[in-house]
């Protein structure tokens, strides 16, 4: 806003008889301050608050301002956001009688004015006196769970009241339809926003963001751990990716002593194994024999340990001929040090902390199955040419806690990673320190003091023929190899054996098969490394492998170990390209009416966001199959933008350079700027809203 306007404005209103009152009169006869943005209304209004904080004497009281208070109200639904607080402050609307106030807004709800309601609640800090499902019903039917969350943020009681009614509206034979019956004619109505699978979503972010206990929602925990039972079936029985032992111990973690679960888990038994194997997993999950069918309590009777010692020898000799095909650790098992006390630790830091050292980095964490709160750090690993070191960092954080020198263990990590005379080697290192600060929060931030970082993940992009096609064809195994184990498997010629990954891993003492997988995980990145630097043409990389490597990390790839998601590590590759090994500049920058993109159904934030900035954007439809992104991409020259699984798949169908993978984590706005970075897109005032929404 010029000088000049400004003092013009404030000239205006020291004229004026009753500035207040005048205000009014201007926004009740124009239709200027209606619109978003900063309107001619909205620079008067913000003005009129800064001079009446000159003029202390200019405010109203009485009968006087209670009529003002009453003509705002009646436009504050039409209000911009942007005015709302400058109105109220200069009416000073908290100041008038709180049922006055409480009977408008529900006079705005009962006009159907659910959000207008909602937010003038938040403004005026009225939701104590409210019903919150009343007040949140149609907001969520609606599809706005952000204002929901909003409307309890600074009310932690009425978190629980809103958080014990959705876990009430997910317990098993609800009908949700008795919710939303009474809001059948509602506009923007999204029924199929309104649904279990969503509101357990909703549950889960708000006992995140509010920090709530879970216990609070039992029907959604259940619910999720029922889909993590199911999980844990499909892993070992059908995928048989899981090592019995580690299954096992899963099944007894998730299932505990919960009578509903147990039921669900005999259900499963029955389905994928004999009477005898139902009664022995039976038997090992303590589940009550009078919850067990005739014939697996009849089996449970006649068990005896030696029938489960045979099973299990059964189990093991089958497991051990499969490891046959799988890479092996070069290094004698005695050369593998599981480290649980300061004095083992420190020994390990001055073999580690030499100038020179090339180490191979990795952790492990137990995987959450999409419980609340962020994965905790339980094993880091450190492999040197000659021995591996597992540092227990649950017990050396306690140690350290319980001896007043919590900065030990920090001060070691931030030493390796920011040495630049130390190689450090990972995949996926961002996913990695992300959990470590989670653990730990001293190390937050110390992405930005890293030196000397190799991520094997910008590699394996860039390594010819790596691709889950090829290696499915090549070696004709039923479940194709990803993310690290495929890039091991085609440098080094076996995959890696990844049925420990989604261990138990704060369970002491640690299996002998963990102990050799996390030893394994770190040291195949010494290998890899070393054989890429050997002979990098060989595997269609730049020559200086080494110089163009080393000093640069991801700032923000995929985080490798998905487990916060139902399901195995997702392919590489997915959410960071990578540098490039050739020499090649930057593409040449050009205009977003150049630039022609189709979005995969779970981007059409992402879509829309673009199709605002005036990119030629295509929106797959939620129903579409991911493949039709291809199909588009071909026939009218589109760049695909994807996430996840999908993008393995898209990009072998399409031209180099052609597929995009964006990180779903992120907002659309940053997802956008990604992408307009990635392609050289150069947005002017012009191309904004040039394209018809």
């Amino acid at each position: 806003v010029s000088r000049q306007l400004k003092e013009e404005i404030r000239r205006g209103f020291a004229r004026l008889e009753d500035p207040l009152a005048g205000l009014l009169v201007m926004l009740e006869s124009s239709s200027d301050w209606k619109g978003k943005g900063h309107s001619l209304g909205y620079c008067i209004t913000t003005e009129l608050q800064l001079w009446i904080k000159a003029h202390p004497a200019v405010p109203q009281s009485g009968t006087k301002l209670k009529k003002l208070q009453a003509r705002l109200l009646g436009m504050l639904s039409q209000c911009p956001a942007n005015l709302l607080d400058p109105l109220i402050s200069i009416y000073q609307l908290h100041t008038a009688d709180r049922n006055y106030l409480l009977e408008h807004v529900s006079h705005l709800y009962l006009q159907g004015n659910y959000k207008e309601a909602a937010i003038l609640s938040i403004k005026l800090k009225l939701q104590p006196d409210q019903d919150v499902e009343k007040m949140c019903t149609p907001l969520l039917l609606q599809d706005k769970a952000n204002l929901v969350e909003d409307y309890v943020a600074e009310y932690p009681e009425l978190q629980r009241k809103l958080l014990q009614t959705l876990d009430r509206w997910c317990e098993p034979g609800f009908n949700l339809r008795d919710i939303t019956r009474p809001y059948q004619g509602l506009s923007r109505y999204k029924p199929e926003k309104f649904n279990c699978r969503v509101l357990s979503k909703l549950v889960f972010r708000l006992l995140e963001r509010f920090n709530v206990d879970p216990a609070l929602c039992p029907n959604v925990i259940n619910q999720r751990h029922l889909r993590t039972l199911k999980y844990l079936f499909y892993k070992r029985f059908v995928e048989k990716t899981m090592t019995e032992e580690n299954w096992g111990d899963h099944i007894q973690s998730t299932v505990g002593d919960n009578r509903w679960l147990q039921g669900h888990l005999v259900q499963s038994l029955l389905r994928h194994c004999d009477a005898r194997g139902a009664a022995r997993w039976a038997q090992h999950c303590q589940v009550p024999p009078e919850m067990l069918p005739q014939a697996v309590a009849e089996e449970l009777q006649e068990l005896h340990i030696q029938d489960r010692v045979e099973e299990v020898t059964k189990a093991d000799n089958y497991e051990s001929s499969k490891k046959k095909d799988c890479y092996q650790l070069p290094i004698p098992r005695e050369n593998i040090h599981f480290l649980q006390t300061w004095e083992e630790t420190l020994q390990c830091w001055q073999k580690v902390l030499q100038p020179g050292q090339v180490v191979g980095v990795d952790m492990e964490w137990k995987p959450s199955f999409g419980m609340v709160g962020k994965p905790r750090v339980a094993l880091l690993q450190i492999a040197l040419k000659d021995e591996v070191f597992l540092l227990d960092l649950p017990r050396l954080l306690e140690q350290a806690e319980a001896d007043r020198e919590k900065e030990k263990l920090p001060r070691f990590i931030q030493m390796l990673y920011s040495d630049a005379a130390i190689t450090k080697l990972g995949y996926g290192m961002s996913g990695d320190l992300s959990s470590l600060a989670a653990t730990c929060s001293a190390l937050k931030g110390m992405e930005k003091q890293m030196q000397g970082v190799v991520d094997l993940l910008a590699v394996d992009k860039q390594v010819d023929g790596l691709s889950l096609e090829h290696s499915h064809e090549e070696k004709g195994v039923r479940q194709p190899e990803k993310g690290l184990s495929l890039l091991v498997q085609h440098v080094l010629g076996k995959p890696l054996d990844k049925r420990e990954q989604l261990s138990n891993w704060e369970k002491r003492p640690l299996r002998e098969e963990q102990i050799l997988y996390a030893a394994s995980d770190a040291y195949c990145l010494l290998e890899i490394y070393e054989r890429l630097c050997k002979d990098p043409e060989s595997f269609g990389l730049d020559s200086d492998l080494t110089e163009s490597l080393v000093g640069k990390h991801s700032k923000k790839p995929r985080t490798k170990k998905q487990l916060n998601k139902q399901e195995a590590p997702a392919p590489s590759g997915q959410e960071y390209q990578g540098p490039r090994m050739e020499a090649s500049g930057p593409p040449a920058p050009i205009s977003p009416q150049e630039f022609s993109v189709v979005c995969d159904n779970m981007l059409q934030g992402l879509g829309r966001y673009l199709r605002c900035l005036g990119v030629d954007v295509r929106l797959l439809d939620n129903e579409d199959d991911h493949r039709k992104a291809a199909e588009i991409a071909r026939q009218e020259g589109r760049v695909i933008l994807t996430s996840g699984l999908p993008y393995q798949t898209l990009r072998s169908q399409v031209g180099e350079g052609r597929c995009f993978s964006v990180n779903c984590s992120e907002k659309a706005k940053e997802q956008a700027l990604q992408v307009l970075k990635h392609f050289n897109v150069q947005v002017s005032l012009s191309d904004i809203f040039s394209r018809c929404q």
